[in-house]
């Protein structure tokens, strides 16, 4: 490492016991999207004790504060997810949830930075802005419960990053910059080439309740039209391009109905993944094929709610580059792996960012057992939050200094998806669709209508 980096990773030392006391603490207190009530408080309250001027969401967890070097030059974001997950049967779960997504790490990670960032000499040589900024919802679940917050106007999108870029935060941000955790061993670091995006999709089946034994022949049986609507789906899985990356997961809803009875309405809850908006839009139009011709057949009614889920990220390999020479820099090349060429067929909001700006979400490891599962755990938070904020600081140092040199270079030559952010929300717009989709006239007319208008 030069000097200058061992300065920074020195800035980051001096504040270990804070650092690990808020991953402690976060990782005892998970809430999931849209209520992270506590883990804003306790970081707000970190943040200003350091002397940070917040802006806040006002209605939803999250904030932003800017440390600005007193030179012009661009504004790079380093973000911090808040949310858990529901997970009632995780050993370390409190009311019902877990933080076994790992974001308690990022919001320690993030604290770790801003404290570093106020130390001596931290900010010397950069030009521009460093946006820090704490985010809600990453986890894209509770449909229910975030339908609800869109009814009452509390929120315009079901994914915490869109909703912050729908309220104004990202509009001045030129790169962004966010670490998630990983359970890969032998490693420090790695990075993947993007993520997968993803539509959100409920199928409510409409049919009509009757005695199951004595007089079935006057029921429609909408759990038989479900089935059959997933056994359509399931027939088109082989139609699907192995180079799109592309996934559907459905869950049946029981019926909540007694044995004895034909079920009158069942919900099918699911995601649409995909590697490019193009094959998302396209594999989402067959399956809705599917599921409406299934309703048809039983003479079901079928209602489809669409709501675009997260849109697919991908990582600018300039970006990539920089931020991976930070990493070898600090822990030797043999203990990070960057890959250039891989995608995960998971999805994350990060994606959204990646559509209208340069961006890199570096795994950090040290996690074991599986995200998302009752084994996941961070043994030893030590070395993986302060490798975080080690990381992230040497990059956002290399993209500002030398008057924001690289930082300009990468934006200068990032080629976005769509132009602006409102190009993007337009795009967004397009995706939904909240209809009765199979309608029956007269004279044994079935209409089928699928179209988002």
């Amino acid at each position: 490492m030069t000097e200058r980096q061992q300065q920074l990773v020195a800035h980051v030392e001096i504040h270990r016991g804070m650092i690990l006391d808020a991953a402690q603490w976060l990782w005892a207190h998970p809430q999931t999207g849209f209520t992270e009530w506590a883990a804003n408080a306790y970081l707000t309250e970190r943040f200003e004790a350091l002397g940070y001027q917040l802006t806040q969401a006002g209605n939803i967890p999250g904030f932003y504060t800017d440390v600005d070097t007193g030179r012009p030059g661009p504004t790079l974001c380093i973000l911090a997810e808040l949310d858990a997950l529901d997970a009632a049967n995780h050993p370390a779960a409190v009311g019902g949830m877990a933080h076994c997504c790992g974001h308690h790490a990022q919001g320690a990670i993030l604290l770790g930075i801003a404290a570093a960032l106020k130390q001596p000499g931290a900010l010397e040589g950069l030009s521009g802005v460093i946006r820090l900024m704490t985010v809600p919802a990453e986890e894209l679940t509770q449909f229910t419960f975030r339908e609800e917050l869109r009814a009452k106007g509390v929120i315009r999108y079901t994914g915490g990053k869109a909703e912050l870029m729908h309220r104004g935060f990202f509009d001045d941000v030129d790169l962004a910059l966010m670490v998630h955790v990983a359970t890969d061993p032998g490693l420090a670091f790695t990075c993947l080439a993007g993520y997968n995006g993803s539509i959100a999709k409920t199928a409510v089946y409409k049919g009509r309740t009757t005695h199951a034994a004595d007089s079935p022949h006057l029921g429609i049986n909408s759990q038989y039209a479900a089935m059959l609507g997933l056994q359509a789906c399931n027939a088109l899985r082989e139609t699907f391009r192995e180079q799109d990356y592309v996934r559907f997961h459905p869950v049946i809803e029981s019926p909540g109905c007694a044995v004895s009875v034909i079920p009158g309405e069942v919900r099918i809850e699911s995601k649409v993944r995909g590697r490019t908006v193009e094959a998302i839009r396209r594999e989402n139009g067959k399956i809705n094929r599917a599921l409406a011709g299934a309703a048809a057949a039983m003479g079901a009614g079928l209602e489809i709610h669409d709501r675009p889920g997260y849109f697919p990220e991908n990582l600018d390999p300039a970006l990539m580059r920089l931020v991976e020479q930070c990493c070898v820099d600090l822990v030797g090349a043999d203990q990070v792996s960057f890959r250039y060429d891989l995608y995960s067929t998971a999805s994350t909001d990060f994606g959204e960012l990646t559509t209208v700006m340069p961006g890199v979400q570096l795994h950090v490891c040290g996690a074991v057992g599986s995200l998302h599962a009752v084994d996941f755990d961070i043994p030893d938070p030590e070395d993986l939050c302060l490798n975080g904020a080690r990381a992230l600081l040497l990059s956002a140092d290399a993209l500002l200094s030398h008057d924001a040199a690289a930082a300009k270079e990468i934006t200068a030559h990032y080629q976005p998806l769509y132009p602006s952010i409102p190009d993007y929300f337009a795009a967004v717009e397009s995706f939904y669709l909240d209809k009765e989709v199979v309608l029956y006239g007269e004279g044994g007319r079935i209409t089928v209508d699928l179209s988002n208008s």
